[in-house]
């Protein structure tokens, strides 16, 4: 498209700007008067000037990527042109510290923008990209609205830690941890909130996911588990826009854990000649905790500019009620981006972001450790059927003899809420030295707190809560968690020709970072029968029956100094290569410093001469890398002596947290990438195939051993012998079926076959902690030499003997390797399918070839139960009728496939398009999420992974009672203004 102003051709001069089709300016397009050498490239801002010998000269403009463009002069003098994208393998991508074309990419990288994100109100940011990119699995922890979720990149390689990527946004690297406290009110470990929770999904237009090393390294070493780089929505020039979202909706619980109805029950009693336990009711514990629940969400953005200055406000306000009564999720974010430009040359500039945002939640008692009077999930499903929740009074049946718990009971008792606040702010003034040269500082500050006041009323028969003796019962926890980081980077930005067809784009920086976490918990027990006043609680109970404790972890500090370059002949060859030097005092004084670098080739076939005459392919690139990052996801600290200081009973306590080892050194990942891409049929086919190898080594580690002095296990960090290793293969295919006027259809897919194991490793390492009567301190998997990582080692079940008792390999005596949690395939599909003003959206994810651990069936569910509590359904009508003195145990039993496909997201939407003068691009819509699941898996839902670490050593693939997953359903509309 090109824009000509007439006038009188009085001078060979001429001028214009060259933009995209959102007419962003292009740096670096060439012009070419035709026929002749003359050429010169536009700047920065997109402008260019060229003197042309005649008013009849043509002129050519090109940019890789975009549609050569020959426009004649024809006596004018201001030229502005909008070049059209080939496709969209040139985008713009931002790749770390500055943004490149695609086509200069040598790494292994995916784009996700705002228009292919998953639909739908979503919680936070991870959600968006959940099955569209090879390489990663996104698993939601929990049903809990606000809850963590897992993401891994190539596979699991963490022995400790998250194992999390790394998260930066709009330039700014974010901690990874949730404010959120984890304590609860005496029933165990509380599972995590999710630290994107604070950023409003609505804000966000793109998500760049980093995979390989040649793409990560610059981030050097928080860059071993990956980077995914997150870029919120910018405004334009132009007239003020307002954009509105308004959307409301239902949710109900998805599947349930198939148990005994109340009938059932009966049957099964009458079956093994049991006289008790039948009480009369029919009742349904899990639909009396769950209900119809309600959500509401809303954003307001307000974008404009004008004359290079641009801005964008955004407001959101996000109500979710969880399908546990009493639980819930509430959000209130705002942000602004603004970008300023200064001096009659605009070569001074200033961007501004910030981000606030604060969430209420109210929390379920349910944990990941309970003991085996358990949580609420395992409450539910064990309430014998025939069993009123209500006494001959109209009162909660409270049994204090029992370790039965009535679930309406344990909700009635419980009071949990949290309460984050975040502000995430940076400020960033460059200077554009020269058309090819910049300078860009960026100060940046995310401050969040998060308060967290719990209790559980002593009516309740829990353990540890009910009056015994003199006991009074009753539990009451407040507690308070900070987390502040500080950022301060400097770059120097390089992109010129620097000889006849090679072009240089480089970077150096200099970056220092510090983190600092501090908290306060106390606790108080015994305050009797009163609804607890979190401070008539800690007032009125004896000093013997509180405790207190408070942490202000070492500051961590990080210094950094970083180079990349990117060499492009000819828009042939490319050569990357990216240093990284890190200097972290989390390390002993031996080895504070790391060093990562990368190095990575691509060669864009499509361009050579000899491939001319394949008109069908657009594009074929070859891609080829190698690389180190590193890790530090531990505590800080961690290499010295330290102590934790509190009061227990009145007295004060000392407590060692760990031991000294001023060698511990740094853990890195080393990894190789072999990619090609290409475009088929004028881009109506592309894809990615990758080939990738890690191997993760020097594993940071806490080992435990027995310090006298303490009296007790004091973990020392080291670094173990071995590797993990994860390599497969990624592949990526998304095709056009169908381009007209008035329908299209689009289909893509992607699918990650990977290969986990450890090697080298010396001894075995226990994890994967069970719960639950008869399984404590039982655990079910190992970090062990030759096996995939957290490889389930337990009893190998052989069935039932003819008087209904386990017969197991070896009589139970050994344990065997018997399933394995990580997927051997993860995959992505989705559909886009549109007819007139009528658009229908699916988005499909799935895991295959992992195994996982139930422990919810193991513990809570088990034919012992029988009389007393509920059992599965499965266990009445076995081939032998298993006995009610089977005793509960770990074992292959329990070992399920995981495999699943779920359809996790689908929108039918009508776009109206504009209604009236004030009333722009209005659509309405119906979303649903997790409609349904293929899965053989009997828990709630195969997409789980509750934390059963041991002593800070992370577990896989087990399921313990967790918030149940929620289908929701949604009704939706936005416009602009």
């Amino acid at each position: 498209m090109v824009f000509l102003t007439t006038a009188a051709f009085a001078q060979t001069v001429i001028k214009g700007t060259i933009s995209d089709n959102d007419k962003m300016p292009m740096a670096g397009a060439t012009v070419q008067v035709a026929g002749t050498s003359t050429r010169t490239q536009s700047d920065a801002e997109g402008k260019f000037q060229i003197t042309v010998p005649s008013p009849t000269s043509k002129l050519i403009v090109s940019f890789v990527g975009f549609e050569t463009q020959t426009v004649n002069v024809n006596n004018q003098t201001i030229i502005n042109i909008t070049l059209a994208s080939l496709n969209n393998l040139d985008a713009v991508v931002v790749v770390g510290y500055a943004s490149v074309r695609k086509s200069d990419l040598t790494g292994a990288a995916t784009t996700v923008s705002a228009k292919d994100f998953n639909k739908g109100p979503l919680n936070a940011p991870d959600q968006l990209i959940q099955g569209k990119v090879a390489g990663v699995q996104m698993i939601n922890n929990s049903g809990q609205p606000g809850g963590a979720s897992t993401v891994r990149i190539r596979g699991n390689s963490a022995v400790t830690g998250t194992g999390q990527p790394l998260y930066v946004v709009d330039g700014v690297a974010l901690d990874g941890r949730s404010a959120r406290p984890s304590t609860s009110a005496g029933i165990g470990t509380a599972p995590d909130g999710n630290p994107l929770n604070f950023i409003n999904p609505a804000d966000i237009e793109s998500m760049e996911i980093l995979k390989d090393a040649s793409a990560t390294a610059i981030y050097g070493s928080r860059a071993a588990y990956g980077v995914v780089l997150i870029t919120t929505k910018r405004g334009k020039s132009g007239d003020t826009k307002i954009d509105l979202s308004a959307s409301t909706g239902v949710s109900n619980i998805a599947r349930k854990v198939d148990v005994l109805s109340g009938d059932e029950y009966r049957a099964a009693l009458a079956k093994y000649g049991l006289t008790n336990g039948n009480f009369g009711s029919s009742v349904d514990a899990l639909d009396e905790v769950t209900r119809t629940a309600y959500n509401q969400n809303y954003s307001i953005g307000i974008s404009g500019g004008s004359n290079g200055n641009t801005f964008r406000a955004s407001l959101g306000y996000q109500d979710q009620q969880g399908i546990i009564k009493s639980t819930d999720f509430k959000k209130y974010s705002a942000g602004f981006n603004g970008n300023f430009k200064f001096l009659e040359s605009k070569k001074l500039g200033l961007d501004i972001n910030m981000i606030s945002n604060q969430y209420l939640e109210s929390i379920a008692p349910i944990t990941t450790d309970a003991g085996f009077t358990g949580s609420l999930i395992s409450q539910a499903l064990s309430w014998n059927p025939t069993q009123s929740f209500y006494n001959a009074n109209g009162g909660l049946f409270i049994d204090y003899g029992s370790t039965t718990i009535n679930p309406l009971a344990a909700l009635a008792a419980n009071n949990d809420k949290a309460k984050v606040s975040t502000i995430l702010g940076s400020i960033s003034p460059y200077y554009k030295i020269t058309p090819w040269l910049e300078y860009r500082m960026l100060a940046s500050v995310n401050y969040s707190a998060g308060i967290r006041r719990a209790s559980t009323r002593s009516f309740l028969n829990l353990q540890g809560i009910q009056p015994s003796g003199t006991f009074l019962g009753g539990y009451a926890s407040y507690s308070n968690n900070e987390l502040i980081t500080q950022q301060f980077t400097n770059t120097l930005n390089f992109n010129k020709e620097i000889a006849s067809k090679l072009n240089l784009n480089a970077i150096v920086g200099y970056e220092y970072s510090n983190f600092m976490n501090k908290g306060t918990t106390n606790t108080a027990t015994g305050f009797g029968e009163i609804d607890a006043d979190y401070t008539d609680a800690f007032q009125t109970t004896a000093p013997a029956n509180r405790t207190f404790s408070a942490f202000n972890n070492p500051t961590t500090e990080l210094q950094s100094y970083f180079a990349r370059a990117i060499f492009n002949y000819d828009s042939k060859y490319i050569l990357t290569a990216t240093f990284r030097a890190d200097g972290s005092t989390k390390f002993g004084k031996a080895n504070r410093y790391g060093y990562f670098p990368s190095f990575a080739a691509a060669w864009d076939i499509k361009k050579e001469s000899f491939m001319e005459s394949a008109s069908w392919l657009d594009q074929l690139k070859m891609r080829v890398g190698y690389g180190k990052t590193g890790n530090q996801d531990f505590p800080s600290g961690s290499a010295q002596q330290r102590y934790d200081f509190g009061n227990s009973n009145g007295a004060p306590t000392l407590v060692a947290i760990n031991n000294a080892n001023p060698n511990l050194k740094w853990q890195s990942d080393e990894q190789t990438n072999v990619g090609i891409d290409f475009g088929l049929l004028k881009s109506r086919l592309t894809g990615s195939v990758d080939y990738f190898h890690k191997t993760t080594n020097d594993l940071l580690f806490p080992q435990i051993s027995f310090v006298p002095a303490v009296g007790g296990n004091v973990p020392t960090w080291v670094n173990l012998p071995g590797q993990i290793i994860n390599k497969g293969v990624e592949l990526t295919l998304n095709g056009v079926l169908i381009e007209k006027d008035n329908i299209s259809w689009s289909l893509g897919g992607n699918a990650t076959f990977i290969n986990n194991k450890v090697q080298n490793i010396n001894g075995i390492i226990k994890t994967g902690s069970l719960n639950g009567q008869g399984l404590s301190g039982v655990t079910t998997e190992v970090i062990q030499n030759g096996l995939p990582l957290f490889a389930m080692v337990t009893r190998q079940y052989n069935g039932l003997d003819a008087n209904g008792f386990s017969l197991y390999t070896d009589d139970g005596f050994t344990n065997y390797y018997v399933g394995n949690p990580n997927p051997k395939v993860i995959m992505g599909l989705s559909t886009n399918f549109r007819y007139k003003k009528l658009s229908f959206t699916a988005n499909f994810n799935g895991s295959f070839g992992q195994d996982i651990y139930n422990n919810t069936a193991n513990s809570v569910l088990a034919i012992s139960n029988l009389g007393t509590r509920n059992i599965s359904s499965a266990l009445v009508n076995l081939p032998v009728q298993e006995s009610l003195a089977n005793p509960i145990a770990a074992s292959s039993r329990y070992i399920e496939k995981g495999d699943y496909l779920k359809l996790a997201n689908a929108t039918i939407n009508y776009s109206i398009g504009n209604v009236g003068k004030a009333i722009k691009a209005l659509n309405i819509y119906v979303n649903g999420q997790n409609l349904f699941v293929i899965t053989n898996y009997t828990g709630f839902d195969p997409e789980v992974n509750v934390n059963k670490g041991v002593s800070g050593v992370p577990s896989a693939g087990i399921d313990y009672t967790a918030y149940p997953t929620a289908r929701t359903f949604n009704f939706g509309v936005n416009f602009s203004l």
